[in-house]
């Protein structure tokens, strides 16, 4: 018979015990964790970017593109960013799939609220019914989490602009600006230095492109998508999915802005150190 040292006998005692509490979702380990949870919310950690930043005079969501080969058909509308009713929008980070099951209900849900009140659906109503969606996919065996992170943008009497930040659990919370998906912690971080609250809709859009500069590999106008949520005077909500020559346009202008602030402070370090 084949002998193992005792610390190996330690760590696949370890390692069963592990696998013990993540083969079904509705298992809490001895830590009270919910492992398949977890894994869900680490599949969204390696999904592209996205950033949501509320603006004075409106909202401003940014997503990053998967990279996909030039022979593939280019999409008829954004792969990030869905319209659920006239006054609210979400972005999304993980799996595709699993988004269209939720934003299709999230549509349902927002019509079915107009037809029966004869008034939009209040923006957090509307987040609530979503996630308690998702809940119910953490509670009941042979079912698996969904993959994804919603950020939701939306306007309502009740509280004016909004954006929320949902995750796999069902949790929400309310946010002025964040950022989910891969190198989520440094868009986090410059999101802490950077937004002070005051920001209009078009100094919120280049907040949220130096957001992506700082995430992303490369910054570029072929794998981002972009949109701002507003409302006019007379009331009508407007959805606005930047155009490619725009992002273009605002993507240079951006790249200009951080090559100057570096060289300055290039200029500065070397002024200092030759005193």
């Amino acid at each position: 018979t084949r002998q193992c040292s005792p610390e190996l006998a330690d760590d696949d005692d370890g390692s069963a015990m592990s696998r013990r509490y993540d083969k079904v979702v509705t298992t809490f380990s001895p830590e009270g964790r919910l492992h398949q949870v977890e894994y869900a919310v680490e599949a969204i950690n390696n999904a592209g970017t996205a950033v949501g930043i509320l603006a004075t005079d409106g909202v401003v969501m940014a997503g990053e593109k998967q990279k996909v080969t030039k022979l593939l058909e280019a999409p008829k509308s954004s792969e990030k960013i869905y319209k659920l009713d006239e006054h609210v929008a979400t972005v999304v980070a993980g799996l595709t799939a699993d988004a269209t099951i939720l934003i299709d209900a999230a549509r349902v849900a927002a019509q079915r609220y107009a037809y029966q009140y004869g008034e939009p659906i209040p923006v957090e109503q509307l987040v609530e019914r979503v996630c308690n969606h998702k809940q119910l996919y953490t509670q009941y065996g042979g079912q698996r989490p969904f993959g994804v992170k919603f950020l939701f943008a939306g306007y309502d009497r009740h509280f004016g602009y909004q954006l929320y930040l949902s995750d796999p659990s069902g949790t929400y919370s309310g946010w002025r600006a964040t950022c989910i998906g891969q190198n989520a912690n440094a868009g986090q971080s410059l999101l802490k230095n950077d937004y002070k609250g005051t920001e209009t809709t078009s100094e919120c859009v280049t907040l949220a492109l130096k957001v992506l500069h700082k995430t992303m590999e490369s910054l570029s106008a072929e794998n981002l998508d972009l949109f701002a949520l507003r409302k006019l005077d007379d009331g009508t909500m407007v959805h606005t999915v930047f155009p490619h020559d725009e992002v273009v346009a605002l993507v240079a202008d951006v790249k200009k802005e951080l090559e100057a602030a570096e060289a300055e402070a290039a200029a500065a370090i070397a002024t200092s150190s030759g005193k």
